[in-house]
């Protein structure tokens, strides 16, 4: 994949990701940066990392839990050590830092 088609790609998928938490019911504070960097912050203070990574053409999640890489795969961001879905596992990250379901449709 060429690297403008990865950004596009990120920038698709970051904004997917902020739209899917305004519309999201647990209060999460949410700031797309420069540079392709979204960081949620949760009520307790601690906070996710999603960002692109254009060296390896992957989105790079860090939260309390540990880092997460996910590769483009037929049309999906996959993680590249156990294949779980980006907006599943940004789900579950989230449900374990806010302390309630969180759902990111």
């Amino acid at each position: 994949m060429e690297e403008t088609e990865f950004n596009t790609l990120a920038e698709d998928t970051l904004a997917r990701i902020e739209q899917a938490l305004e519309a999201c019911s647990v209060d999460i504070d949410y700031e797309l940066q420069a540079g392709g960097v979204l960081e949620l912050e949760f009520g307790d203070g601690s906070k996710i990392i999603v960002n692109r990574h254009a060296a390896a053409r992957e989105i790079w999640v860090a939260a309390r839990s540990g880092g997460f890489h996910f590769r483009r795969e037929a049309g999906r961001w996959v993680g590249t050590r156990d294949g779980a879905e980006l907006f599943a596992t940004l789900e579950r990250l989230a449900s374990e830092q806010a302390g309630e379901r969180v759902v990111l449709a």
